[in-house]
Order: structure tokens, then sequence, then C-alpha cells
């Protein structure tokens, strides 16, 4: 398998999906603004999103895919679908429970993650409401994630990165076509999601009957495998619920904030996680399996090289969309957002909270490479010890900067939590020789930072040459940001090439 060829599918796919959310985002802000109704959604969202990433893209995919990879690769086919089974029948049977216990409890869960919204009854009971329906996506878009997981250890990458394409088609949908037969309309944009996750779900089913792995659920706790991921899932949810009670404090903080503050960050925060999803996500995903491949053979030289591979490309596709964000922030938040009821105030606090973010994105990419060089050795204590020490530093930040930068503040702290979460990995890979580097590192750092730099003063002398961003139809201010944003990549690329880069120094197989 050529590893930059299935890099480039995903990352499409994930770019053609990413599109989408971006018109999601565009409509919903044209059709509710921000504020309390917003507000409102964007928590009920959040919350099973959140769990979403504890059950199965966080803590599930990691003790699941190594120990999978390795039924795959010395097991037999029958005992590698029986083990499949039985994951699936456990978690199934968790987000059943869980899915039941969150909807009755919503208010009490609304009155946890957003306090604030308690000195607005009719801010908290819309927020419940909404909740109530949106819970159910963490069932739908749960077993998604074990699925997608499934297919990406048979290298069907492009199969999960296009389905979230499918919850952005259908919160569109929703938005434009429902909305008039909901009361609140909000509500319509709740059924969204859920319709959504129910999409994502069907989606995968065809896929994975094609290589053998379409398998009904069965209960059994008493198998080897299933023992082997329940001791390895207790580790991972500490780890991965630390990243996600971070976000949850933040959420707190930001609901004692003037309305509008959630909104804000979560505009800016989809922004962010444009180049981190394309990119970062991207790279985790394709190289876990291949990671846990290397380790189960005990080709610990291809492990590293593999790791290698990882960061340099990362940089290589970090670092110019990180300073790229920060120079841009101000016309990506007015051409892409700033119509109808989203008004050039919540375009300004949006943009300075994309700048705040903007700080961490390469140590949030660098994590999606440098964490799975754990989870491939089956090593999640690891992780779960650095993601405690980011959380305390990343609260003990958000006390410091709420005060005199509000949201932006804790935006900030999200973005350097991010840079001493990817430190902290890198350091440990190194101290215990799980990784060694390999040669050219300095001279390769150095010709990526000047190809940065050349890219940077061209954004800024673009810019500087650009009429009002705030003027105009939708079409012509994005055709605008279009032209800068290519320019700005053509300048980048062509530097690259100029100083000695080539595509063939990244292609990798294994």
């Amino acid at each position: 398998m050529n590893l930059l060829k299935s890099l480039v599918t995903v990352s499409l796919m994930t770019f053609f999906s990413r599109i989408f959310g971006f018109a999601r985002d565009i409509i919903v802000a044209l059709v509710f603004g921000t504020g309390m109704t917003s507000d409102a959604f964007f928590i009920a969202f959040k919350i099973p999103n959140l769990l979403r990433r504890i059950f199965a893209e966080g803590a599930f995919s990691q003790a699941f895919v190594p120990i999978l990879a390795e039924y795959k690769s010395q097991k037999g086919y029958l005992e590698t679908r029986l083990f499949i089974a039985y994951i699936e029948g456990l978690l199934t049977l968790v987000l059943i429970l869980v899915t039941v216990i969150g909807t009755v409890s919503a208010s009490w869960i609304v009155m946890i993650i957003a306090p604030g919204f308690t000195n607005t009854p009719e801010r908290f009971l819309l927020s419940t409401s909404l909740l109530r329906i949106t819970f159910s996506y963490i069932l739908f878009i749960s077993l998604t994630s074990l699925l997608g997981a499934i297919l990406n250890t048979w290298n069907r990458f492009s199969v999960t990165a296009f389905s979230p394409t499918l919850l952005n088609i259908s919160m569109i949908g929703f938005t434009l076509i429902a909305t008039p037969l909901f009361h609140p309309p909000i509500m319509a944009l709740a059924w969204g999601v859920v319709v959504g996750g129910i999409l994502q779900l069907s989606y995968q089913l065809p896929h994975l009957k094609k290589i053998g792995m379409l398998i009904l659920p069965k209960i059994q706790l008493h198998d080897t495998g299933i023992s082997r991921v329940l001791r390895q899932i207790g580790t991972a949810i500490i780890g991965v619920s630390v990243t996600q009670i971070s976000i949850i404090m933040n959420t707190i903080f930001a609901s004692f904030l003037i309305s509008g503050s959630v909104s804000w960050m979560y505009y800016a925060d989809r922004l962010m996680e444009f180049p981190s999803g394309v990119l970062g996500v991207a790279i985790g995903t394709i190289l876990l399996p291949s990671l846990s491949n290397s380790f189960t053979s005990s080709n610990y030289d291809e492990y590293s090289r593999l790791l290698d591979w990882g960061l340099r490309l990362s940089l290589i596709l970090a670092l110019p969309s990180s300073v790229a964000l920060g120079i841009l922030a101000h016309p990506l938040t007015v051409a892409l957002f700033q119509y109808g009821k989203f008004s050039a105030f919540d375009a300004l606090m949006t943009q300075q909270a994309l700048i705040a973010y903007s700080v961490g994105l390469v140590g949030l990419i660098l994590v999606k490479v440098l964490a799975p060089g754990f989870y491939a050795r089956q090593d999640i204590k690891t992780p779960v010890y650095i993601a405690i020490i980011t959380l305390l530093i990343t609260q003990l930040m958000n006390l410091i900067f709420i005060s005199s930068l509000k949201h932006v503040g804790l935006s900030l702290s999200i973005g350097l939590g991010a840079c001493l979460n990817a430190s902290l990995l890198y350091w440990q890979l190194r101290r215990k020789k799980l990784f060694v580097p390999q040669p050219g590192w300095f001279y390769f750092f150095f010709r990526l930072l000047l190809a940065v730099i050349i890219m940077g003063v061209t954004l800024i002398g673009f810019l500087l040459i650009m009429p009002d961003w705030s003027k105009g139809s939708m079409p012509w201010r994005l055709l605008r940001l279009m032209t800068v944003v290519t320019v700005g990549g053509i300048v980048y690329f062509s530097t690259l090439w100029l100083i000695g880069f080539r595509l063939h120094h990244f292609s990798r197989s294994v």
C-alpha cells in the first residue's frame, strides 16, 4: 500500500466533506446567526460529539484498532469475524444505555456543561429540548466510527473519509427545507443531525459486506479479545475524557461570557478543524494501522521510519496552514459567514478567536501523528499522563487569560495546550528510544521555514491591495478569497520545489 497515495485519497475525501461543512456553517449562520438559539443548538450538538469521541473515535478506536490489526494478521478469518461481532455487541449495548440515560437526564447535563445558561430560563429550556433530540446521534455516529475503524484496517480509508459529507448534506437540507415546519425553527437542525447519523451508518454497511465483515452484533463478555480491549479501554477513556473535559471546561467558561461567545468559538473552531481534519486526522487514520502492523511484526525500524515520515509530512502541511489561518482570519470570517443575521461584530469576534486557535494548529496536527505511536504499541498510559498534565495547564491558562481576553483567551489556551501536548508526546517517544529521527532534519526545517515566510509575505501583500472584504455578494467574496488562497498555495509549493523538495521524497509503501 502506498501511504502517500492513501493520504491524498483520504485528504481529498475529507476536503470534499469539509467544503460541505463550510456550506452548512454558512447556511446556519445566515439563517440563525449567533445568539441564544444558535448557542443552545451548539451546546446540544457538542455534547453527543464529545461522547462520540470518548466511546468511538477516541478510546474505543485506540484500544480496538491495534488488537484488530493483530487478529487480521495473525488469527484466522472466522476468529476475526467473531471478535468483531463481540465488539459490536458490547459497544451497541453500552451506547443504547448511554443514549437512554442521556435523553432522560438532558436538563442535568445542560446544567453541568453550560451552567451559565440557567441564568436565562428560555435558553436553558431550549438547550434541553434540543439535546433530547440530538442525543440519539451518539448511537448512530459511534457505530459508524466503529465500522469505519474496521474499514480502515482493511485499507478502505476513502469510505470513512467521505461519510461525514452525509451529515452535512442532511443538516443543510433540514435547514433550507424543513425549518418552517418546526417551532422553534432551530429544531429542524437538531433532526438534521439525527438523520445525518443514520445516513452515515447506512452508507458504510455495503462496503463492510464487500470485505466480508458485515456481521450481526453478539454479546459475549468473556472472550479473550474482548477482555484485552476492555483492559485497554479503561485507560483510554481516561485519556480521551481528559481532552474532552478540557473542551467542556472551555464551554463552561464561555457560557458565563456575553451571548454569542459559544457561537463565535464554534465558528472559529470549524475553520481551524478544516486543516486539522484534512491533514491531521487523515495522517493519523492512515498511520495507526500501519504502525500497529509494524509493531506486531516486530519491525521497529519501519515503525520509527513511519513516524518520521508522518512528522515531516505534517509539518510541511501544518506550518503554512497555521500561518495562513492567522493572516487570513479576517477575510475568512467575513467572506464565509458575514451575511444575514451574522453581523460584522460577530465576524470580528470569530476572527479574534480564529487567530488564537491558529497558534495551536501545528501542535494539534502533530498530536494526531505522535499519539498513534503509543497506541500502536498498545501503550495508552503514557498519552493519558500527558493529557492530564495538558488539561491542568490549559485550565490554569484559562483562568489567567479569560479576565482580559474573554473568549479569545479560551481559544488561545486550547492552542497552547495542543502545542504542549505534542511536545510532551515527542519527548516521551525520544526518551523511550521508540523514535529515532532520520538524518537531515535541520536542513529540512530551515528550507520549510523559508518557504513559509515567503508565502506569508505574499499573502500579506495581496491583502493590502484587496478591497473591503464586506463589500460585494457572497460569490464575489468567495472568488476573491479563493484567489488569495490559490496564489498563496502556488507560491508556497513552488518555493518548496525550487529549494529541492520533490513529491517522490514523501512516497512511502508498507
